[in-house]
């Protein structure tokens, strides 16, 4: 093979002509490959020699191996294969070309490249000859997840020597940049810079492509041997072979389930025998119950047990042995037998694993931006094939579902699904052999393989294979379904005992407190983050194998109603079970505050999975914390296996009870706090309530307190918060809460936070009266905008508190996965600190409360009630202020962006790096971060930060098309929950109005679903609620309908939240929006909406409501009508402004609680209802080509300015309160005119008196006579109007305000006119005075003019001075005889018109337009 090769190579530095610098890469790339090819030829005989499979290689084939071979492993994603594509232009998988033909043009090399990307597995060598480099193409922004995926594929795959010939690629599009990729992958403790390469996703730059040659020739050239081979590749494989078991990969799917029963059996062999001989007869096995069977000891006898078990002889001494730590002469077995179990219980994990298609995933990390997207639906009442179990629990998780647990099985196999057909013997049909049949208990061996995955192995596989925030996720879902939480939990692998701290961290629990005090009941609530609620725990083990479910005793304690242990009887369960043994769960007991609650307090139960003998270190560490400690036993007998922790938990001073499964007996105190009692013959709710009064007597007294916090100082066990990435994470929000430590929560923003608050709120005041200007528009536009200015500079020197400081640092410099912990911890942090100022403040208020409800009761009405009424409105304003949370910093964020923005400048003394802020904010709404787009407290949307966000996510993303979701409904009705449930999202949710202001979240579609689809993502935007409580009056109806027709117009589909089946009030926020939609001509608007009734109950409630529905749409159509006669608009239904079809457009959820809260797990139906109606609104987004984000930027843009024009539909509740008013209001200036009309009659008749000198004074009382008549007959006019009109109900709340304006404005024309002719007889008096002074001011005026003309006589003779001089001298004299007259005021006719107009109702925004 020909070596090109060229030794007067330039030097890349040295050249300044682009193509010779492109040439002498090349030339320098084929030296490099050539002196490579001849060290690979000396390598390949080498292997000739040794490797069997070089053997097979033909001379023919041998001339065509390439002189470097490229492998591409990664992403599919990564790359964009094409003909233009210079380093893949084909998309077959492992296929080997002679070589790429494309870089032989390019650098005249023969370079073969193999495509390896998206590959699971790799069973085989692709090719005789060795791999030099496996490039591991990551895509941009993705780059830490892939590159710690990818290292890990390629080892398990190829081994660890693979590794040495790795080279990252990191791929972008063409207007994308990847500047962060080089520092954020240095994080990983593998990458090495010098192999590192970026390029175009499309991969047509010869530049690049010539660089990446060159990074792969220094790197194959530092490696030795240069290549990979498959010599390399079959030891790896023969090593794993040697350290695996001798039980084949192929065997194990057929054989895990008797692996599966062995390892039970094997957890429990010695002290189940024991009971076996105690207990020859015993129930079935559950999921806690792991003693064997008559099926397994069956199965036993007929399969020999993989694992040797200890001589019958041996097994008492064993236990001991295993109890007291004593060492004897088995000790060596008892350690290999452990090894033995150790390696089986990982051969059946990754059997488990393999069944779930989780293998992948333990390694690599399943993350929560997997779920959050938009995928398959998932079907609620549908079999579940086996492999797509794992995905299906998680996804039915997320939606609330807590039937995810139950989920059918289909498996792929015959006679495998749990629907599976009832077998029938083949027999011959006479009565004798069907009797014998029928008789005989044998069943086919293949019969006992078909056994499903154990549901808790499904759940804790999920666990296993999830990363910490998945994790958190999953644990607060199983929280909110009722369920158990791991609490100790065995690693799968080393069997270390883990406990995960951090997936509590987002878990809330709320409960009530019943006390009864002076005769009199007190109530009182606490909510609490779970980690640092200190409660009594009860622990729950047993000791051997028993015939009664543990877990189903305390889930009676619990709540009856519902598992909140899984347990044997739970559908689903099977004998088989892997993960859950040494698994401790726990649960709270939350009471509601009533006079039956179970226990008075919240009351913690912990129960281990599993024979407590063989889980040492759990059961020290759950005894050790608990408050009481509950032992179940078989018997209780001196000298058992049993009775060493029975002796030691009775010497303790904890509590103990003592429950004797095979013995009778009723509850017996044996000693201070030391109970036993026998369960033989007694009633699972006999044992039930006898237990809850053993242990509610118990814990009325002193007791031990639990908290998780203090537990993670344990230190026997591992706590998933010690991990480097979450410490690094928390420490920085440590630096964040250090600072507010001991404030006073309601003065953190006022210290911390001073860009928003008054200053905010403020601008966003002088903004809004931008546009209602009157009078000198120009005038005082321009001081509006010198104030709005003003603000701004303000805020720029007040805008680098340390706090935000702090956190923009943090969130600039941490890695991506340290910068998620932050964030998490930032907010678990911010809402542990508020927890107990607000705990206190709602204490006082409801103490408070208490008081002025006794007063009333009293009938006081004294000073003292007036005072604790103010104190009462100043606990609640203290309350409204004392909200802090993470919104509130990225509302700062923004601020301090809008204000350096507006200004263009930074004062000297304030140095922030303000431009950075939108693309930081950008990258966290990219990676599924709520953002907010409006601010709820100054009812706000700040469009600079909002704009120049957007503009940011489109530079990294693309303009990509999005369907805006958005959600309206009345406080409290339930929409955050809606969205959260539908779409896996964590908006905030509580009662109360929780969601302020609107917030939007980016969901992606899946690549599996994008073909259904015109758009990218879904943009979901969620609101606070309507018609909230704290905000009161005419101000409630304003931002209401504001928000609404924001946020209507704004989405694709705005789903109508209602709560119950009365849709009144949204009924007529619609009205207001339909109304303001016509008003705004110049905006392009589409919505459409859905209505959704929560809380409906009936299940025929569709049906049933035809009528009603029937009527909403008339009712709709007939206000639609109305508005556009007001509006002078061209629609004829409501559907003609909003898209609405009353006929499949309204549908009906279930209630969202099974039972009564805090115990009640939340409904399946109401999961199934989301289900449904989220596959309805992704029918009707597929028939929508959505929005550029660009789009939805200038959509907001326009819609917020239409709005702030607005001010007038905004103030009435729906379209005929406008109508209403309209009629009033001309009504009015009817009345108005007759007072101005007979008022004038009136003052022209008295100024023609006054001219003729018949009238001398004005009286009031005068004036108000001959007015009397008139208004006396507009007060009789108004009083019919107001009683008799047929909207007199909607009049009423406008009567008042216009009987007060008609007398005001009575008063005033009299007090006007009484004015203007005081002025005319005072003008009269002084012309008249003036006429009588007249001679004797002209001898005055004659007489001056003499001494002037005296004096100047000979100072000059210029005509033109000497007149400017008398001038100046004429007005001195002239005000100096004048100076007792009033002048004449200046008429403004403009203002005097408008100031008419306006009384007789005529709209401002009218006026302008006019």
């Amino acid at each position: 093979m020909e070596v090109v090769n060229n030794e007067n190579t330039t030097d890349v530095g040295e050249t300044e002509d682009p193509t010779s610098q492109e040439v002498d890469d090349v030339e320098q790339i084929n030296t490099s490959i050539a002196n490579i090819t001849e060290h690979s030829a000396e390598e390949q005989e080498t292997t000739k020699d040794t490797d069997p499979t070089s053997q097979t290689v033909s001379t023919d084939i041998q001339e065509l191996i390439p002189e470097l071979t490229i492998a591409l492993i990664g992403d599919t994603n990564s790359i964009e294969i094409g003909s233009k594509n210079i380093l893949l232009d084909h998309d077959k998988q492992t296929s080997v070309e002679p070589f790429s033909s494309k870089l032989y043009d390019l650098c005249g090399r023969h370079i073969s490249v193999i495509n390896m990307l998206g590959l699971q597995d790799v069973k085989e060598f692709p090719l005789n000859q060795g791999i030099h480099a496996f490039l591991l193409l990551l895509p941009n922004g993705q780059y830490n997840n892939h590159y710690s995926s990818g290292v890990q594929w390629l080892e398990k795959a190829f081994g660890k020597g693979s590794l040495s010939y790795v080279m990252a690629v990191v791929t972008h599009e063409p207007d994308e940049n990847c500047e962060n990729a080089l520092r954020d992958l240095k994080a990983n403790s593998r990458f090495e810079e010098k192999r590192y390469h970026t390029c175009r996703r499309n991969m047509t730059d010869e530049k690049e492509i010539i660089a990446l040659l060159e990074k792969i020739y220094v790197m194959v050239s530092e490696n030795d041997p240069h290549c990979y081979s498959s010599k390399m590749f079959v030891e790896n494989k023969e090593q794993k072979k040697h350290q695996e078991p001798s039980s084949h990969k192929e065997e194990r799917l057929d054989s895990s389930v008797s692996h599966q029963d062995q390892r039970v059996e094997e957890l429990e062999d010695n002290a189940e025998e024991i009971q076996i001989n105690e207990n020859p007869v015993r129930e079935p096995d559950d999921v806690e119950h792991t003693g064997k069977t008559d099926d397994s000891i069956i199965k036993e006898e007929s399969e020999p047990c993989l694992v040797p078990s200890a001589p019958d002889k041996d097994d008492h001494d064993y236990l001991d042995m295993n109890m007291t730590g004593n060492k004897n002469e088995h000790s060596q077995n008892i350690s290999e037998e452990t090894e033995n179990r150790k390696k089986q219980h990982q051969v059946d994990t990754e059997t488990l694993l393999s069944r779930l298609r989780l293998e992948d995933t333990f390694q690599q990390k399943l993350s929560p931006a997997e779920f959050l997207k938009i995928g398959p639906s998932v079907k609620q009442d549908h079999e579940t094939s086996e492999k797509d179990l794992a995905h299906t629990f998680l996804q039915r998780l997320m939606m609330l579902d807590y039937r995810a647990r139950y989920i059918p099985v289909k498996q792929d196999g015959p006679g495998l699904s749990s629907s599976t057909t009832i077998p029938m013997f083949d027999t011959v049909e006479t009565d004798e052999s069907d009797l014998d049949a029928f008789y005989n208990t044998c069943i086919d061996r293949d019969e006992l393989k078909l056994v499903n995955v154990h549901p808790m192995d499904v759940q804790m596989a999920v666990f296993h294979c999830s990363d910490s925030f998945l994790k958190q996720n999953m644990i607060t879902k199983l929280s909110q379904c009722q369920y158990a939480l791991p609490l100790l939990v065995p690693d799968p692998v080393t069997m270390d005992v883990e406990f995960p701290l951090w997936t509590f961290r987002q878990i809330r629990k709320t409960w009530k407190i019943y006390q009864t005090k002076d005769d009199s009941s007190i109530v009182t609530m606490k909510s609490i983050p779970i980690c640092k609620a200190q409660t009594p725990m009860v622990s729950f083990i047993r000791l051997g194998s028993l015939s009664v479910s543990k877990s189903q005793l305390m889930n009676t304690l619990i709540n009856e109603r519902h598992s909140t242990f899984f347990h044997r009887n739970c559908p689903g369960s099977t004998k088989s079970r892997l993960l859950m043994d040494g698994v401790a769960e726990i649960a709270w007991y939350c009471p509601a505050g009533k006079t039956n609650d179970a226990f008075t307090d919240c009351v913690a139960f912990c129960n281990l999975h599993g024979d407590a003998l063989l889980f040492e270190q759990q059961r020290d560490v759950l005894i050790e914390g608990s408050s009481i400690n509950v032992v179940l036993v078989p018997t209780l007998e001196k000298g058992d296996t049993s009775s060493t922790i029975i002796t030691g938990l009775y010497k303790s001073p904890k509590p103990l009870i003592c429950l004797i499964v095979n013995e009778s007996g009723n509850a017996v105190e044996t000693k201070n706090g030391k109970y036993k009692m026998g369960l033989k013959d007694k009633s699972q709710s006999d044992v039930s309530a006898e237990l809850k009064r053993i242990i509610g007597n118990i814990l009325s007294g002193p007791h031990k307190s639990f908290q998780l916090e203090v537990m993670a100082e344990v230190s026997a066990i591992k706590v998933d918060e010690d991990n480097t990435l979450c410490l690094e994470g928390k420490c920085a929000a440590m630096k964040i809460m250090n600072l507010l430590q001991g404030m006073d929560i309601s003065k953190i923003k006022d210290t911390f936070l001073r860009c928003q608050g008054k200053l905010w709120h403020e601008w966003c005041r002088i903004n809004k009266e931008q546009y209602q200007l009157k009078g000198h528009i120009e005038k005082e536009k321009c001081k509006k905008q010198q104030e709005l200015r003003s603000i701004r500079q303000i805020q720029c020197t007040a805008s680098c508190s340390k706090l935000m400081k702090l956190f923009i640092d943090s969130l600039s410099s941490l890695p991506s996965t340290e910068k998620v912990y932050f964030l998490k911890w930032t907010q678990i942090l911010i809402d542990a600190l508020s927890t107990d100022d607000l705990s206190s403040i709602l204490q006082s208020y409801d103490e408070k409360w208490s008081e002025i409800l006794s007063l009333k009761r009293k009938h006081d009405k004294s000073h003292l009630l007036k005072s604790k009424q103010t104190e009462l409105e100043d606990i609640s304003n203290k309350f409204q202020s004392a909200t802090f949370g993470f919104e509130h910093i990225f509302r700062e964020m923004g601020q301090v962006y809008e204000a350096h923005k507006s200004l263009q400048e930074q004062p000297e003394e304030v140095q922030t790096d303000w431009s950075k802020y939108p693309e930081l904010a950008a990258e966290l709404m990219i990676s599924g971060h709520p953002m907010e787009l409006m601010d709820g407290d100054a009812g706000h949307v700040p469009l600079t930060w909002i704009s120049s966000l957007l503009d940011e996510v489109i530079r990294k993303l693309g303009d990509q098309k999005v369907f805006v979701l958005s959600v309206l409904g009345v406080q409290s009705s339930g929409k955050s929950t809606m969205l959260n449930a539908m779409f896996g999202l964590q908006f905030a949710v509580s009662a109360g109005r929780c969601t302020k202001g609107a917030f939007m979240q980016l969901v992606k579609v899946s690549e599996e679903m994008k073909k259904d689809f015109q758009f990218d993502y879904i943009l979901v935007v969620d609101t606070e609620g309507l018609r909230a409580l704290e905000l009161a009056g005419n101000t409630t109806l304003h931002h209401d309908n504001e928000l609404a027709t924001f946020v209507v117009g704004l989405g694709n589909m705005t789903l109508i939240n209602i709560f119950g089946e009365n849709p009144a009030d949204m009924q007529d926020v619609l009205q207001i929006v339909v109304q303001a939609f016509m008003r705004m001509k110049k905006v392009k608007l589409s919505p459409s909406c859905l209505f959704v009734h929560q809380n409906v109950t009936d299940v025929a409630a569709a049906e049933k409501n035809m009528d009603g529905k029937r009527r909403l749409q008339e009712k709709l159509d007939q206000m639609a009508q109305l508005a556009a006669k007001e509006e002078d608009s061209d629609a004829e239904c409501f559907s003609d402004v909003i898209t609405f079809d009353v006929q499949n457009d309204v549908k009906y959820f279930a209630q969202l609680w099974e039972g009564s809260p805090p115990m009640a797990p939340p409904n399946p139906g109401y999961s199934e209802s989301v289900q449904d109606l989220k596959n309805i609104i992704l029918s009707k987004a597929s028939q929508s080509a959505g929005v550029t984000l660009s789009q939805f930027k200038g959509k907001i843009r326009d819609l917020w300015n239409a709005l702030l024009k607005e001010n007038f539909v905004f103030s009435f509740k729906n379209t005929l309160e406008i109508t209403v008013y309209r009629k009033l209001e001309v009504q009015y200036g009817n009345w108005t005119w007759d007072l101005r009309s007979n008022m004038l009659t009136i003052e022209n008749q008295l100024y023609t008196r006054i001219e003729n000198g018949q009238l001398e004074k004005v009286e009031l009382s005068y004036l108000y006579k001959e007015m009397s008549k008139t208004y006396e007959e507009i007060q009789k006019d108004m009083t019919t109007y107001f009683d008799d009109n047929r909207d007199k109900e909607m009049l009423v709340q406008w009567r008042g305000r216009f009987e007060t304006k008609i007398k005001e404005f009575h008063d005033e024309q009299v007090r006007e006119v009484k004015r203007k002719l005081d002025e005319v007889l005072q003008q009269k008096k002084a012309r008249k005075k003036l006429d009588d002074q007249k001679t004797e001011f002209e001898d005055k005026l004659l007489h001056k003019s003499k001494e002037l003309a005296h004096q100047l006589k000979d100072q000059t003779k210029d005509e033109e001075e000497l007149e400017k001089h008398f001038n100046s001298v004429w007005s001195g004299w002239v005000s100096e005889l004048t100076a007792d007259i009033k002048p004449i005021e200046d008429i403004d006719l403009v203002e005097d018109q408008d100031k008419i107009i306006q009384e007789l109702g005529i709209e401002w925004i009218l006026i302008e337009e006019s």
